[in-house]
Parts: structure tokens; sequence; C-alpha cells
């Protein structure tokens, strides 16, 4: 009766998936059925399975309004009522997974194309490239003439070696070197041979291979043979027997009037990578260049043309492609280029290079005497100029009346002449002596201005052969 009743009653409606088409009726119907055995599994069990209360129970409440329920609306709510958070969270993660995994992720490449364009559609236009510009060309063609003039230099105690990657390494000492003239003799730097030449290699000896490129793009390789060395300038000197096809000798430029802010342009063998260009200006002049060999060299040139091991011994050119300088060394806390290379100015490879080849050694005017080094100086409170420790009794030193430091009859120290200037020119060190004394040659006659005591003297001389 109650049922009837409510049935009948005026706001009461069929439920909402009842009204639905067949297909959704169906879909519909199978999670209401899933719904219906959720609620009963998770809904108390009943005092009895008849239709009455059992005795002693409360009697029955009238039947509320019953609310028809969408089984798609209220998922959400069923599952948060009657599934506790671990079962959630496991069903939820269940279903992530099933997404995620699912083949239907996985297309193949063929599902992923358009079959509606064709291969011509999506290639865009290619343009010809046309000529270069003209500051490319000029570069361009600086380095086609030049790189035949730029040899690869392999110091013959230093093997290349392949390493567990297969990759070939390339040793520190090995560099690059130039083409000076048409009888085989290459120019380089000291260090790059300083293996070979650390064990007293004999003149004529072979020290290096060098690789020499052919105008057909294959690399000649010659024993290269020792000419000379000087330590003090860094540079070297070798020896290949080529035909003359093959040695194109590089053109040398002046080194005089270079300027800061002009392009230059540097070619060699960084990391082995064989005839490599870089490109940068002239960073600064007159810099002292600490060579790898341990010694200092004066007026060197500064650029920021990338300059890496291997390019030692290489050319920098100027924009006109002379030979302006030979890289030497870079500044830097990594060992690969930070932007500051330096090269011995063409100036100093024309006065030393000459002289390695006709004589095997440097040839450097000087006085002959014995320089007090800056420390000792220093300590005998001598802190401008060259002071003069010691004079062969008969050089020509001592024939101008140079004065040595002795002692005295008290054994105190008696300092001898300080050599203050050379041609007007300042001295203060025995290092800018040494660097004064270079622009001049054995039999130039100079006027030194020395302080003997309190007083000032000036006194001509000719520079002889130094020894040292």
């Amino acid at each position: 009766m109650q049922n009837a009743m409510v049935s009948a009653a005026p706001n009461s409606r069929p439920p909402l998936w009842q009204s639905q088409p067949a297909a959704v009726k169906a879909f519909l119907g199978r999670r209401q059925l899933f719904f219906d055995g959720v609620s009963s599994a998770c809904s108390p069990p009943s005092r009895a399975r008849s239709g009455g209360p059992a005795d002693g129970d409360a009697p029955p409440r009238p039947p509320a309004r019953q609310r028809t329920v969408d089984p798609v609306e209220d998922l959400g709510e069923l599952v948060g009522k009657n599934f506790s958070f671990t079962t959630r969270r496991m069903l939820f993660a269940s279903t992530f997974m099933y997404s995620w995994y699912h083949p239907s992720r996985y297309l193949s490449a063929k599902a992923l194309g358009d079959p509606s364009v064709t291969l011509e559609e999506v290639t865009p236009p290619v343009f010809p490239s046309g000529s270069l510009f003209p500051a490319e060309e000029r570069i361009a063609n600086l380095f086609e003439i030049n790189t035949f003039s730029v040899v690869n230099i392999f110091d013959v105690t230093l093997r290349p070696q392949l390493n567990i990657t297969g990759a070939v390494e390339i040793p520190e000492g090995n560099g690059s070197g130039v083409v000076w003239d048409e009888q085989g003799h290459i120019v380089t730097n000291y260090h790059v041979i300083g293996s070979a030449l650390s064990r007293n290699a004999k003149l004529g000896q072979v020290v290096a291979r060098v690789n020499i490129l052919a105008s057909d793009g294959v690399q000649k390789n010659f024993e290269g043979q020792l000419v000379g060395a000087d330590r003090a300038k860094d540079l070297a000197v070798l020896k290949v027997e080529a035909s003359k096809d093959l040695l194109k000798p590089v053109k040398v430029g002046q080194s005089n009037s270079l300027k800061v802010g002009q392009q230059c342009l540097a070619i060699g063998n960084p990391f082995g990578f064989d005839h490599t260009l870089t490109v940068g200006v002239i960073s600064g002049l007159n810099r002292e260049i600490f060579s790898q060999t341990g010694v200092t060299i004066g007026g060197g040139i500064q650029t920021d043309a990338a300059i890496n091991p291997g390019n030692s011994g290489g050319p920098l050119l100027d924009a006109k492609g002379n030979l302006i300088g030979i890289n030497t060394a870079i500044f830097t806390q990594t060992g690969t280029s930070a932007g500051v290379g330096f090269a011995i100015p063409s100036s100093t490879v024309l006065k030393i290079v000459p002289q390695l080849i006709e004589f095997g050694k440097a040839v450097r005017a000087g006085l002959n005497v014995d320089i007090a080094p800056e420390l000792v100086a220093n300590q005998l409170n001598v802190r401008s100029g060259a002071l003069i420790l010691k004079v062969p009794v008969n050089g020509i030193a001592a024939k101008v009346g140079l004065l040595p430091t002795t002692r005295g009859f008290a054994g105190n120290i008696v300092l001898g002449d300080i050599i203050v200037a050379v041609d007007s020119k300042p001295v203060k060190s025995k290092a800018e002596l040494e660097k004064v004394l270079d622009d001049y040659t054995v039999g130039d006659k100079v006027t030194l201005k020395i302080q003997r005591a309190s007083e000032y003297l000036e006194l001509p001389i000719p520079l002889e052969e130094r020894s040292s």
C-alpha cells in the first residue's frame, strides 16, 4: 500500500537512465547493477531476511521520499562514501597505470603521419648560397693561399696514441710550423720539439716528423732534421728533404708598425686538428711572454684569435696574409683558449731564424759582463739599473773602464758600475738591459750611461757576441 502511494505521488518520476536511448540504457544499466552491488556489499546486514521487522525491533519508519540516482554524476560520491582511503588510492592508481601503459597510447610512426600531404609540400624551398661577402671572400682566400705554408710537427719522442674510445691523443709537445724557404727550412717553437732537444739532440739529427699539405689535399710525411734552436726566444729551425712544388714559403711582414685593433688570423693544428683557422684582432703590443721554455720574451704580440695547444709554432698573419708573428703561448686557467694568446713578433723571427740557419745558434750582441740578478741587486740595495758583478780582465768591458763589484779591505762590499741607460734608453733591471741589447748586432757601438758611486758617467763601447 505504501509502495503504491509513493509511486503515485505527484513529484515522483522514473529513473533518469530509463529515459535514455537503448545503447545508453544498456551501458547505464550495467553501471546501475554495479552500483547496486556495491551498495549492498557496503551496507550493514539486515536484521531479518523477511519483509517485516524482527521481534523487539523498533517499528518501521515511514518510507522517505525516493530520489532518482544518476550513476554517472554520483560516481565520485559513491566511491568516496563506500570505499576506504587505501582502496580508493589503489583504484585511481590502477586506472592511471592502465591509461598510461595501454598499447593504444603508443602509435606507430605511420599512424602519426598525415597522408593528406606529400613530401614536396612539406619540403621548404632551398635557396642558393650565392657569392660570399667581400670580407668573407678575402679571409677564405687568405686561408686557401697560406694553409699550404703551415705544417704539422710531431716530436719523434712523443708518439700519438689511441685511447680506450679509439680517439687519437696528440701529445702536448706536438704543434705547428711554417715553411720558411724553398730549401726546406721549417720554423717552429723551441718547446714544440723540446722533448727531443732535452736529450741533447745534435745538429742534423732527426727530431720531428713534419707533415706538409700537398695541393691535392694529401699530407706528405718527412723527417725533420735539427738545424738550430734558440731557447731564449723559443724558436727552432728544422729542415726537410721535400720537392719545391710542395714547399710554399710564407710571406713575412713587419711587426713594428702593428696597431691594436687591426685584424689578424692564426692558422695551426690545435689538438691535432690540422689546418684550423681562427680570426681575431691585435689586443696588445710589447707584452712580456712567459714561454714554456721558462724564459721571458719581450715585445710579444697579444691577440684574441683562439690559440690552443697545437697552435704553437704556427703563423699569425695580418689582413694581407703576411707573417707578423709565430704563435707561442696562451694565458689560461684551463689549458684552452681564454681569448689571450701571444706571438713572437716577426721582427724577432727575422733576426733569429737566419742566424739559426747559418750558425746553428742565435748570435746575440752583449757586453760579456756578469750582471747581478734582481734578487741579489735588491739585497745590495740597488733598486734601479743593472749592477755589474764581474768584468773579464782582458775583455772589451775592462778596457773601456767598467768596474765590477768588489770587497773592501774591511770586508765590506763595494758596488760596481750600475748601467742605467743604453743610448738614452732607460735600463731598470737585468731583463731590460738584455731587451735593449736585442735591438743591436755584434760590432755595433753604443754609449752606456753608468752610475759610479754618486756620479754619472758615459762610456762608449762596441758590442761583442754574448757568451750565454
